[in-house]
C-alpha cells in the first residue's frame, strides 16, 4: 500500500502534478490510501487546494485507513506502516523516521513527478 500524507496531497494540487496517475503508472495494482485524520486536517486548514485534495480523495476513491485519530497524522502514518509499504511525503521529520524503519518514502521533485 501506498499512504499519502497531508502535505503530499495539497503540494500536488499546488504544483498541479497528478500524482494518482504517476503512482498507478508506477506501482500497477499497488492500493493507495491516506489516515483517516489526513481528511480531518485538509477540512481544518479550509484553503482552495486543501478543498481540492479533499476533492481528489472522493474522487479517486482512495481507501480511508481508519484509527483512533488520538493523534496527529504522522504518528498515525508510522503507527499503520508496515514492511513492503510505502508513504508519499514531503515532510523531512517523517521520511527520517521512515527511512529509520525501512519504509520506502516518495516525495514530489521538481514540482513535476513522484521519485
Amino acid at each position: 500500500m501506498i499512504i499519502l500524507d497531508t502535505d503530499f496531497l495539497v503540494n500536488s494540487i499546488k504544483y498541479k502534478v497528478d500524482v494518482i496517475s504517476q503512482l498507478n503508472d508506477e506501482y500497477p495494482g499497488v492500493e493507495i490510501g491516506i489516515i483517516d485524520k489526513t481528511i480531518d486536517e485538509l477540512r481544518s486548514v479550509n484553503n482552495p487546494n486543501s478543498r481540492a485534495a479533499i476533492h481528489l480523495v472522493k474522487l479517486k476513491n482512495l481507501e480511508v485507513i481508519e484509527t483512533d485519530k488520538l493523534n496527529i497524522v504522522d504518528i498515525l502514518i508510522l503507527d499503520n506502516v508496515s514492511e513492503g509499504d510505502m508513504v508519499a511525503t514531503q515532510d523531512q521529520q517523517l521520511k527520517r523516521r521512515l527511512k529509520k524503519r525501512d519504509i520506502k518514502v516518495l516525495t514530489i521533485r521538481q514540482k513535476k513527478y513522484v521519485k
